[in-house]
């Protein structure tokens, strides 16, 4: 059987990814190879153990001397970082979705709370509703329900956890996967939902980043079981010390559906840290096809303790 055009991306993302972060030791090196080629472009950063303690270090100083907080919520594409050891990072946002297919729908708290348990490991624990006519830009389901236009409510708890594996290092990205789920609480959709999801990017000119991810979701919708995937893709340009902007790309295609969607958008938005502990941004997203909603906007924060 031949491969679906919109799987092809996903696993060639997945397979340049894993070959990259994964090379035993012994073999070559994407510094091996690379070794003449001069890259003033690309920044250079410490190994992950290395970085954390000095992140550590820096923290009992003095709390102004702390990495600002990098939350999931400021984008579609998951943040590369986890949180560090013994902190709390609690993330909440309200986004509108202007379904082109089915009603308009609004999604509140979106609440997640990301518990920094070690140097790579965090866990996670959230909380939405949501009423209209589906569709979700933060979780991977944009498309809205393209069969049914009557109003839904829905809500759920999503639990998993998420790890970093890797930290820059010239070519070598830094990295994370998150393994996540999500049940049911309240509405006629019982079934839980599984999410795996990679995301890697380097940091780069010093201060830009250039992230990509992509997630595999599980799904049923009216007994009919089908998988999603999610590609994205987001450059991070700082404004000012406190502030950055940042444009995305990302799609979410789905797998053995009754009817197959394709949808995609573009993605602006905007941050500002209060604090290095309190974060405030705004994004704004327009389908580029007919299977996606005609506009969404989304506005939050995200506190660390």
């Amino acid at each position: 059987m031949a491969v679906r055009p919109i799987l092809r991306i996903p696993a060639i993302i997945v397979l340049i990814s894993v070959l990259v972060t994964v090379t035993p030791a012994g073999a070559w090196t994407v510094d091996d190879v690379m070794d003449n080629v001069e890259t003033p472009w690309l920044s250079r950063t410490a190994p992950l153990n290395e970085s954390a303690e000095k992140s550590g270090e820096n923290a009992e100083g003095a709390e102004g001397n702390e990495a600002p907080l990098d939350t999931d919520r400021s984008s579609f594409t998951f943040a590369t970082t986890t949180v560090r050891t013994g902190r709390v990072l609690v993330e909440s946002a309200y986004s509108f979705i202007d379904n082109r297919n089915a009603a308009q729908s609004h999604s509140f708290p979106e609440l997640m709370t990301r518990i920094g348990v070690t140097k790579r490991l965090e866990l996670r624990l959230g909380w939405n509703y949501e009423v209209g006519g589906g569709g979700d830009v933060s979780n991977g389901d944009a498309a809205g329900d393209l069969t049914a236009p009557s109003i839904k409510r829905e809500a759920q708890i999503q639990y998993g956890f998420k790890y970093a594996l890797t930290t820059q290092n010239s070519w070598i990205p830094t990295s994370a996967c998150i393994v996540q789920a999500a049940t049911p609480t309240a509405g006629v959709n019982e079934a839980s939902r599984v999410v795996l999801g990679y995301v890697f990017g380097w940091k780069i000119f010093d201060d830009w980043e250039l992230d990509s991810g992509i997630r595999y979701e599980t799904a049923k919708e009216e007994g009919d079981h089908f998988n999603q995937w999610a590609p994205s893709v987001l450059l991070k340009v700082p404004v000012f010390e406190r502030c950055h902007v940042h444009g995305e790309y990302f799609g979410i295609f789905t797998d053995g559906r009754a009817t197959n969607t394709n949808v995609q958008y573009l993605s602006p938005g905007i941050s500002y840290l209060i604090t290095p502990a309190c974060e405030v941004g705004v994004r704004l997203g327009w389908g580029l096809n007919q299977d996606a909603a005609s506009f969404f906007s989304n506005v939050g924060f995200g506190l660390m303790f």
